[in-house]
């Protein structure tokens, strides 16, 4: 019997979510949560298809329609996520999912649909961009001692460095803290930053697996992050410390703490997220006893007839980022928003 593939329903939320958890190659970015998140922040539309047969799940695809001056009209899967592309239970129902997305794409004229895969196993032969790269680790639970006996003496000179201070560990009770530490690191970085919005409703969304911790040194904020928890894995997606404080090292502190907190709460992986190649944050993750693994993103071209680039290391870009660098922070505060809604 051929799959049935529809568009998700609210009446569908649950048996989606419990698909994405019991898949091998799930992640926090196929769950509805993120999805509500970018409905009601960004207002993009959501298009994503579920394939069924009979009343089981048998493949889930976030899809979002994305329409603006900048990147054209996409469908992205999943707009702002690291990890997105097909779920699905056998080649048939990945099949049935991606001639309906195709359909989609045709039907709405865009410019191309963007497979964001997080595995190997989910590409359906497309043409790729190699262009990023993902770090994990895999941690079990020990003291502070036995994680830096562990990892490379770069990485471990600098975490001693850091523990020279007497720093403290928390939960936020808000994410004041987290809003400024963020916007001061996208305006250094030429990156525009999100709305405080978004983060509020990342938080609201996914409820108890979202953890935003903060790293304390004489009653001042110096790092900051927000981490999604999620069958085992500690995804800490969201982070900046304090660049006025980089002698005293707030960043090597926050990793080697989470990497502490997530051991001792149950986590099995540290997923420190996706870079791009041979940037400064490439290097970073690589010191940390990582495994890197390339991301297999796939694009179907539509009416675009070569691969899209939209990174801040296409040349295009680099004068906008210099200027954006330079200006004042309550202005990128406000401004930021605006823009970054226009690179999902």
């Amino acid at each position: 019997m051929p799959f049935q593939i529809r568009e998700l329903q609210p009446e569908d939320a649950a048996s989606w979510d419990e698909f994405v958890a019991a898949h091998p190659y799930g992640t926090p970015f196929h769950l509805t949560h993120w999805g509500k998140s970018l409905e009601q922040v960004f207002g993009y539309r959501s298009l994503s298809l579920a394939a069924f047969d009979g009343q089981s799940v048998s493949g889930v695809l976030p899809l979002f329609h994305v329409k603006n001056p900048i990147i054209g009209s996409v469908l992205i899967s999943s707009p702002f996520a690291v990890y997105g592309g097909i779920l699905a239970n056998s080649p048939e129902a990945s099949q049935a999912l991606l001639e309906r997305a195709s359909a989609l794409g045709r039907s709405l004229g865009v410019d191309h649909v963007e497979f964001r895969n997080a595995r190997e196993q989910q590409c359906s032969g497309l043409p790729r961009i190699n262009r990023y790269v993902t770090f994990t680790q895999s941690i079990s639970e020990g003291t502070g001692e036995d994680l830096l006996a562990a990892l490379p003496k770069k990485t471990r000179n600098m975490i001693r460095k850091a523990l020279r201070f007497p720093y403290t560990s928390r939960t936020a009770a808000s994410l004041e803290a987290f809003h400024r530490l963020i916007a001061l690191s996208y305006r250094r970085l030429g990156t525009p930053c999100f709305a405080p919005a978004w983060f509020e409703a990342l938080c609201r969304n996914f409820g108890p697996l979202a953890c935003v911790r903060e790293i304390v040194l004489d009653g001042r904020v110096l790092a900051v992050s927000l981490s999604f928890l999620f069958r085992g894995e500690m995804h800490t997606y969201y982070a900046a410390s304090d660049q006025d404080y980089l002698d005293k090292a707030p960043n090597n502190f926050l990793y080697y703490d989470h990497l502490l907190w997530a051991a001792s709460n149950g986590c099995h992986t540290f997923d420190f997220g996706r870079s791009k190649k041979e940037t400064g944050t490439f290097e970073f993750k690589k010191h940390w006893l990582t495994e890197m693994r390339e991301l297999p993103y796939e694009v179907l071209l539509v009416k675009r007839k070569s691969l899209p680039d939209f990174s801040p290391k296409n040349p295009k870009f680099h004068a906008a980022i210099r200027v954006w660098q330079k200006l004042p922070l309550p202005l990128t505060r406000l401004v930021g928003p605006h823009v970054v809604r226009l690179f999902p």
